[in-house]
């Protein structure tokens, strides 16, 4: 029996796994290169199509997509009609920096025909390493979503250096899933899923299903230190599930070849799924409330405090005093008037603005600023209650 036949009438183990996590709020779908340039002559329009139309099929089950998509450097290659891999820095910046608009090119134009609109977005490490760059960048990836585009993202190699780059797009596509709070990570390329050994040589090597903790043994057989087997990009995957699943984003590795991969996967096709324990808004705010410290406070009045409580967000009319010296994006104390720690959460005005916004109506926001700013100082989703202990 195959991994997606069952007994008449029941739903096979990886069908159900799919269902589970391909139901989500948000998904990352990353790309390989191989994928996209199999042959090195030309993107494989007929892959990107049978990618395009999966993610608009996820969008309409209701499911917001961001597409991590490699490439660049193969686009480059091809535009100068080079066979060989580059190996000098700048080799690599300057075939990235030629290649980026066409293999940007091939996905709006592949997107178009289905009447969907796409978004560049190249990241650095410094955007999801830096606390404030990742919120601007966090709020970027939301607003496209809400306007309906997809996010197509690729690490900026033109100005990246080896010392401060993400290294390969499996670990970029993991913090791309962190930053969004994706539901699943998508990993596509020309394997199947993590196997015990290399298939390649040992033909006694199977495909695990299901991965529900990553251990040293998982580590050892992606051909970690201690091991033999290389099974070529399997670390940096399982790398990259270990970020995702972390911060409550399940992950799969699934090959792209069919023609419609996602669907397949959808299915219950050939795949390793690593599993999360938390989901990704508990991660995230576990992650606010206990990994980050403080940088400042905001005092509150009752009013507030009972609207905190309620769960909803932290208005400017309700602060009564703002201390510390805080950047937007930072995590501050939320404190009632007698000093206790009410909650924690990340601010969105940097505190010279929100000691001007001192007990101001939304309409006020404006005038005492000068710039049309966010209604909440703190918005619910950014902001955790905290017990006794945490304070």
């Amino acid at each position: 029996m195959t991994d997606t036949e069952t007994l008449a009438g029941e739903i096979s183990p990886m069908t159900a796994v799919a269902e589970e996590y391909l139901r989500g709020r948000r998904c990352v779908v990353k790309v390989g290169s191989a994928l996209i340039y199999p042959d090195g002559e030309g993107p494989d329009m007929d892959t990107l199509r049978g990618i395009a139309e999966d993610i608009a099929a996820l969008r309409k089950a209701g499911t917001a997509v961001v597409l991590v998509s490699s490439g660049a450097v193969a686009a480059g290659r091809s535009l100068m009609g080079s066979k060989k891999r580059p190996k000098r820095l700048e080799e690599k910046q300057a075939l990235a920096a030629l290649g980026q608009p066409h293999l940007m090119r091939a996905w709006s134009e592949t997107f178009a025909k289905i009447n969907l609109r796409v978004a560049q977005g190249l990241l650095t490490l410094d955007d999801t390493e830096n606390r404030r760059r990742w919120v601007n960048a966090r709020n970027t990836f939301n607003r496209l979503i809400r306007y309906g585009a997809i996010p197509i993202v690729n690490e900026h190699d033109t100005v990246a250096t080896d010392e401060i780059r993400y290294g390969d797009n499996d670990r970029l596509a993991a913090r791309v899933a962190q930053l969004v709070s994706a539901d699943s990570l998508l990993l596509l390329s020309d394997i199947d899923g993590m196997y015990t050994a290399n298939p390649t040589d040992d033909p006694d090597a199977r495909r695990m299903q299901v991965i529900e903790e990553i251990t040293p043994e998982i580590y050892a057989m992606a051909g970690g230190p201690g091991s033999s087997v290389g099974t070529g990009g399997m670390k940096s995957k399982v790398d990259a599930a270990r970020i995702a699943t972390a911060a409550g984003c399940a992950v799969a590795i699934a090959p792209g070849q069919p023609e419609h991969p996602v669907t397949a996967l959808r299915n219950g096709g050939n795949c390793t799924w690593f599993l999360p324990h938390v989901k990704p808004e508990t991660a995230r705010r576990q992650w606010i409330a206990h990994a980050i410290r403080d940088d400042g406070a905001i005092i509150i009045d009752e009013g507030a405090e009972t609207a905190l409580k309620e769960g909803k967000s932290l208005l400017p009319v309700g602060i009564t005093d703002v201390k510390g010296d805080f950047d937007k994006g930072d995590t501050v104390r939320i404190e009632n008037e007698e000093g206790a720690v009410l909650a924690r959460g990340l601010v969105a005005y940097r505190a010279s603005d929100a000691y001007r916004l001192i007990g101001a109506q939304s309409e006020e926001i404006e005038e005492r600023l000068g710039f049309i700013g966010p209604v909440a100082l703190i918005h619910r989703n950014d902001l955790v209650l905290v017990t006794d202990d945490q304070s």
